[in-house]
């Protein structure tokens, strides 16, 4: 909006100098470039990362099984971590020996993070394995990969609007530098006996 009125104050007024109006029109294409390029970038960036995770969603879906498993014993926690953010996420999970079927059929035990605040032998919960039956993460679901891609786009829309700002302001700088020196050169000129009488001022 700044740049609107800018162009229509230096458009016929007399004391308008040439980079008057450059930085005029430089404020009008940078509010131009935002208002399409941000939206552009963010919907494409966004609309990749989207398809990126959803085949990531549907390949780990392919290749990781959620299977039963069942508490063998419970396993000493390790040290308390004097870093209350991960030990309070920690705490509702226990560390257990577990047995499960793998998705082949081959029987697993190991040590395991089951979701329960106080197990006991017997008790059962929820793991994911591959094919083979080693346990790994949970897989990206679809409302996941969304959020992600919502925030990538909005992500690659920030840094668009970024460039640009910034962009334009490195080449109003640098037009103000240039003319102060043409003000440093004009003053040299005019001399230190500037306005003195018998000048010939």
């Amino acid at each position: 909006m700044r740049a609107l009125v800018g162009l229509w104050r230096w458009r016929h007024n007399p004391l308008r100098r040439k980079t008057d109006l450059v930085e005029a029109w430089v404020a009008l294409a940078a509010l131009l470039l935002i208002a399409v390029a941000a939206p552009v970038a963010g919907t494409v960036v966004g609309g990749l990362t989207r398809d990126a995770l959803l085949r990531s969603v549907r390949e780990q879906r392919e290749v990781r099984h959620a299977v039963s498993a069942t508490v063998v014993q419970k396993v000493s926690r390790p040290p308390i971590d004097p870093d209350p953010e991960t030990s309070s996420a920690r705490d509702r999970n226990s560390r257990v020996l577990a047995d499960w079927t793998a998705p082949d059929g081959t029987s697993r035990s190991g040590t395991v993070v089951a979701a329960l605040e106080s197990p006991d032998p017997g008790d059962r919960f929820r793991i994911w394995t591959d094919e083979h039956g080693q346990v790994v993460g949970r897989p990206l679901d679809s409302a996941t990969a969304a959020t992600h891609a919502a925030l990538a786009g909005f992500g690659a829309a920030a840094a668009a609007v970024g460039i640009v700002e910034g962009t334009r302001r490195i080449v109003v700088w640098r037009m103000v530098r240039r003319r102060y020196d043409r003000w440093d050169q004009a003053w040299d000129k005019a001399g230190p006996d500037w306005g003195r009488t018998g000048t010939g001022s």
